[in-house]
C-alpha cells in the first residue's frame, strides 16, 4: 500500500477531529474535553485504533492484525469463536511469537467473513513501524461494505480499558442502539449502532464492536453500510454483519494470537494504575453529583476519556439540562487570557468569571450559562449549564435548571479540592 493510499484513509478523521477541536476551543474550553470523548463513538475509537502507536509508544499501539482462528458465522463453516483465553497471559519481550506480514492479515480477514467477493484490501504488518492495520470491502450479495478489524492492548484496570468497552453517553453521541456485554472469560464485549457522521448529515452508518479481555488484549471491528467511511454511495440498508455478528467475531481467538505476536513496548506499564492515580478515587462527574441543589433528577451521568471533565443531565421536573465540570490543574500560564480585568476577585484570590449567552452547537433555542474560576495556585473550575439534555439538540426550557448562583456555589466548593 502507498503512502497516498495511507493517507487517504487517516487524513480526513484527523482534519475532522482538528477541526472539531478547534471550533470547540473557540467556543468554550470544556467542550474540547467533551468533543474528544463523546465525538468519541469516533473519535475515541477510530484515533485509538489508527494512532494509538502515538499515545502508548511504538509497536505497542494498536495494530490492526489477525491470523488463523475460526468462526461460527452464517456462511455456515463450522468454526468455534468463543475466545476461551481466559488463561492466556500477555506476551513478554522475551517470548513474542512471529511477525505477521500485510498479506496474511488480508487473509486471515477474508477467511473469518462469510462468504463473498473481497475488493480494495490493505493492510500492513505488524513488523511495520507505524501502526498495523487491515482494511477491505466486502460484499456478501446485497451490496459492498467498507470492513475493518483492529487489534492492540489496553493497560489492564485502566480507565482506558473501562471506557473502550462503555456506550458514550446519549448527551454527546447519536446512536441507535448500544449494550455491553461479559463473556465466560472474563472479557467485556461492547457493541454499538452509530453513524459516520454524529450530526447525520450523511446517513452512512457505522457500528462497532469493542473487546478487551481481563489480559487487556484489545479487539475492534468496524463496518458501514457502503463501500468507504466517506464520500462513498450508501450501499444498502445495514452493515453486513449484525451485532450478534460482530460480537462472535470480536470474541474469535485468532485475535488474541495475533495481539500476542505483537511487540510489546518496554516502557508500558505493567500493573493498573491506583484509584488515586487514576482518578476513580472520587471521579469529577461524582463530585459534581453531590454539590447538586436539591429537587433535581439525575437521568444520565458520565466521566469521559479527560479525567478532568464530567457531566450529568438533570431534570426539575420542567425539562432537561445538560451539566458539564471541567477541572483543570497548573493554568496559571493562561489565566491572563481567560480572565480579564472585569474578572470578579474573592478575599482568597480565587477569579470568577461568568457568561451567559446562546449554545454553540446549533441546538435550537439553546443558550449556555457558565461560571469560570481559577484559584491562586492555578487549579481552574469551569462549569456550564443549557437549557436541553444536550447541546445539539432542541431547547426543552427557558433556561437551564441550575440558576447562576448554583452553579457559582458549586464551582467554588472546596472539595475540588
Amino acid at each position: 500500500m502507498s503512502d497516498a493510499q495511507h493517507s487517504d484513509l487517516l487524513d480526513p478523521f484527523e482534519e475532522r477531529l482538528t477541526a472539531g477541536l478547534h471550533d470547540a476551543g473557540n467556543a468554550f474550553e470544556t467542550d474540547r474535553a467533551a468533543l474528544v470523548t463523546a465525538g468519541a463513538l469516533k473519535g475515541r475509537r477510530r484515533l485509538l485504533r489508527r494512532r494509538n502507536a502515538a499515545v502508548m509508544g511504538g509497536a505497542a499501539g494498536i495494530a490492526l492484525v489477525g491470523v488463523g482462528g475460526a468462526l461460527l458465522l452464517p456462511s455456515g463453516n463450522p468454526a468455534e469463536a468463543q475466545g476461551a483465553h481466559a488463561t492466556s497471559a500477555s506476551p513478554t519481550a522475551t517470548s513474542t511469537p512471529a511477525s505477521v506480514s500485510g498479506g496474511a492479515l488480508i487473509r486471515t480477514l477474508e477467511k473469518l467473513l462469510p462468504e463473498g467477493h473481497f475488493t480494495k484490501a490493505e493492510a500492513r504488518g505488524t513488523d511495520d513501524e507505524l501502526s498495523p492495520y487491515v482494511h477491505l470491502v466486502y460484499d456478501d450479495g446485497n451490496g459492498a461494505a467498507a470492513v475493518e478489524v483492529g487489534l492492540g492492548r489496553v493497560q489492564p484496570g485502566s480507565d482506558q480499558a473501562r471506557q473502550t468497552t462503555q456506550c458514550p453517553g446519549k448527551a454527546f453521541a447519536h446512536y441507535d442502539a448500544c449494550g455491553t456485554s461479559r463473556l465466560a472469560d472474563g472479557s467485556v464485549v461492547m457493541v454499538l449502532q452509530g453513524y459516520e457522521y454524529p450530526d447525520r448529515r450523511v446517513d452512512t452508518k457505522l457500528w462497532n464492536a469493542e473487546l478487551v479481555t481481563p489480559q487487556g488484549q484489545h479487539v475492534s471491528i468496524s463496518e458501514w453500510n457502503a463501500a468507504a467511511e466517506k464520500d462513498a454511495p450508501i450501499s444498502r440498508s445495514q452493515p453486513p454483519l449484525s451485532p450478534a455478528q460482530l460480537r462472535k467475531l470480536a470474541a474469535a481467538t485468532a485475535w488474541r494470537d495475533a495481539i500476542d505476536a505483537m511487540p510489546v513496548d518496554p516502557n508500558s506499564p505493567v500493573t493498573p494504575p491506583s484509584p488515586t492515580e487514576t482518578g476513580a478515587a472520587l471521579s469529577v462527574t461524582s463530585t459534581l453529583r453531590t454539590l447538586l441543589p436539591k429537587g433535581l433528577t439525575v437521568s444520565e451521568a458520565g466521566d469521559t476519556d479527560d479525567s478532568g471533565f464530567g457531566y450529568l443531565v438533570v431534570d426539575d421536573g420542567k425539562g432537561k439540562t445538560f451539566v458539564q465540570v471541567n477541572v483543570q490543574a497548573d493554568m496559571s500560564d493562561v489565566e491572563g487570557d481567560l480572565f480579564g480585568s472585569g474578572a470578579e476577585v474573592l478575599s482568597d484570590g480565587t477569579k470568577v468569571a461568568t457568561h451567559q449567552g446562546p449554545g454553540e452547537k446549533g441546538g435550537s433555542g439553546v443558550v449556555m450559562w457558565t461560571v469560570d474560576t481559577i484559584r491562586t495556585d492555578g487549579r481552574r473550575v469551569v462549569i456550564s449549564a443549557f437549557n436541553s439534555g444536550a447541546q445539539d439538540t432542541a431547547a426543552t426550557r427557558k433556561a437551564p435548571a441550575l440558576t447562576m448562583k448554583e452553579l457559582r456555589e458549586i464551582a467554588l466548593s472546596p472539595n475540588w479540592l
